[in-house]
């Protein structure tokens, strides 16, 4: 069974009774498990595997399979890498040429990956809940939000871990992103259409490190983020040109012009639909590789709308910490992603 468990409901509990009666084993596979903690995904990979094992132990007296839960990083540009790495966790557990088969529900076109795995059967399971994941974190995360309209959709332990949730710091700094996050589209309202945003980013590597800085402002405050922002539609040149603009402005980064764009070594753009869940934002991302100096990095400040900037060793790069898919850019033009 494989989900994001965002968090664990009651639909989630059909499909894995469903999988308890029709086998000896059962694996929940955890989705987006190093992602930072946002509005779409509140709850780290550990603490939705704890709502799990707590909905599993009765399912198991139940069905008397065992269960157990594994965790899978998200590669958003690399659907067949995110596809290897669930064939490895099944592989790990079961036992050769034993019968496998991927239990689910096909909800809409985001259940896209049920069908990547043609070698195992496909359990189809109907809709057992109308309220599912994502209209029950509309719910939670609202002023003066009803619990008890949760309580009869969830598992209890669920239902206990969301109500000491709510008095943490972590709560709130949700509570506050989605509030910005709709008062920020709706000024989009009267459009005739949604609107496409144009940004721009600044992969720079010297000597092992990448240069990011922590955002001051929602959404992600607080979170390590590549150098970049909106193209200026009336000032910059070229989607390049505000790289350059936006690195110099949020790190006052100590490198002549010149030298930054001799440093050049690639640029991609990246477009996932859900990258950014401010809106449909394309971003224009470009690879500066700086030549190694003898001692010290370049001198950087954060500045503008960063509050920090900061030379991070490529090897200490948290996933968890890092804004959107930025990490997922610096995978691709470094391939620190394993």
């Amino acid at each position: 069974v494989i989900g994001r468990f965002q968090p664990v409901h009651n639909g989630h509990l059909a499909l894995l009774r469903r999988a308890g009666e029709l086998s000896d084993k059962v694996l929940a596979i955890i989705g987006s498990g190093c992602r930072p903690r946002s509005y779409k995904n509140p709850w780290t990979a550990q603490e939705r595997g704890v709502m799990l094992m707590e909905a599993m132990v009765p399912l198991q007296k139940e069905t008397g399979a065992t269960y157990r839960y594994e965790s899978n990083f998200d590669t958003i540009y690399n659907d067949a890498a995110w596809a290897s790495r669930i064939q490895k966790i099944v592989a790990k557990q079961g036992i050769p040429d034993s019968e496998i088969a991927l239990v689910g529900h096909v909800k809409d076109s985001s259940s896209f990956y049920l069908k990547m795995f043609p070698q195992w059967k496909f359990v189809e399971m109907p809709l057992v809940e109308p309220l599912d994941a994502t209209k029950i974190r509309d719910i939670y995360f609202s002023e003066n939000s009803n619990l008890n309209f949760v309580r009869g959709v969830v598992p209890d332990f669920t239902f206990r871990y969301l109500s000491s949730f709510k008095e943490k710091l972590a709560y709130r700094e949700i509570l506050e992103e989605k509030q910005f996050l709709q008062t920020y589209k709706k000024q989009f309202d009267v459009l005739p259409y949604p609107p496409i945003f144009v940004t721009s980013d600044a992969v720079v590597v010297q000597s092992g490190h990448v240069l990011m800085v922590r955002r001051a402002a929602q959404p992600g405050r607080n979170q390590w983020a590549l150098p970049g922002g909106f193209v200026n539609a009336a000032s910059d040149a070229a989607v390049f040109d505000a790289a350059l603009r936006e690195l110099k402005e949020e790190t006052s980064i100590k490198v002549p012009e010149k030298v930054l764009r001799g440093s050049l070594s690639g640029n991609r753009v990246f477009d996932a639909l859900d990258r950014s869940q401010r809106g449909r934002t394309i971003t224009h991302a470009f690879f500066f590789h700086l030549t190694d100096g003898e001692w010290n990095l370049p001198k950087v400040r954060g500045s503008d709308d960063a509050a920090q900037a900061k030379w991070i060793p490529i090897g200490s790069l948290d996933p968890a910490e890092i804004f959107e898919d930025h990490f997922d850019i610096i995978s691709h033009f470094l391939g620190t992603m394993e």
